[in-house]
């Protein structure tokens, strides 16, 4: 039985529309691993011999794809529940490891005015100056900044019925307190701190105080 000439044709034409078809994604393939070899970096720790380059960036960046990701935080201190008990006083525990609040106009800093540095309870870090605490009026201790916004790490807050900004020390995740948008200028902040969550470092008379930065 003859075969009619036009499905030949179509036949014959999809034939070389596959070929066609088929060598297109082959010159795809070897333009892209070109450019890969033109502008990757030698690198003798990879296994291909390269590196990939991250083309998101203005600047490309060479990126080490065996090298193991830095920690975020090299410092970070982690303590199990017994240690912190150990290390902390009741009240201490129950704020800065289970988020609790003290009563207002109670804390020990509440209206204290000492000069110096505000320090984490849990760590020991550098979290406020006496220079930007003030009197809100809330009861407790309130600061309009903290000495460096890498050090306090904020959260969302829905207890309570409302939301709120929850506050914890970067370094060892204690709770410290809420900060909220109406506090003074410049920066129209309010950083309310729980007492029991800080320690304090007084200034010297005479000494250089080790948060200026000039």
């Amino acid at each position: 039985m003859a075969v009619p000439s036009n499905m030949l044709n179509k036949v014959e034409f999809l034939m070389r529309y596959l070929k066609n078809r088929y060598i297109f994604l082959i010159t795809v393939f070897l333009l892209w691993a070109v450019v890969i070899l033109v502008v990757s970096k030698p690198c003798s720790s990879c296994f291909w011999g390269k590196c990939y380059v991250d083309f998101n960036e203005q600047t490309a960046v060479v990126i080490d794809t065996n090298k193991p990701k830095e920690e975020k935080m090299a410092d970070k201190i982690e303590k199990t529940d017994e240690q912190w008990k150990q290390q902390l006083t009741p009240e201490q525990y129950e704020i800065t490891r289970c988020s609790g609040t003290e009563e207002p106009f109670t804390g020990k800093y509440y209206d204290f005015k000492g000069i110096g540095t505000y320090k984490c309870i849990g760590c020991g870090e550098n979290l406020f100056s006496s220079d930007a605490k003030y009197d809100s009026g809330s009861g407790w201790p309130s600061f309009y900044q903290s000495l460096d916004p890498n050090k306090i790490t904020e959260l969302p807050d829905n207890s309570l019925g409302r939301q709120r900004t929850e506050i914890r020390c970067s370094k060892c995740d204690a709770h410290l307190g809420h900060v909220f948008e109406d506090g003074p200028k410049p920066t129209g902040l309010r950083y309310c701190v729980n007492s029991a969550a800080l320690d304090f470092e007084e200034k010297e008379k005479g000494e250089k105080d080790p948060n200026d930065k000039d």
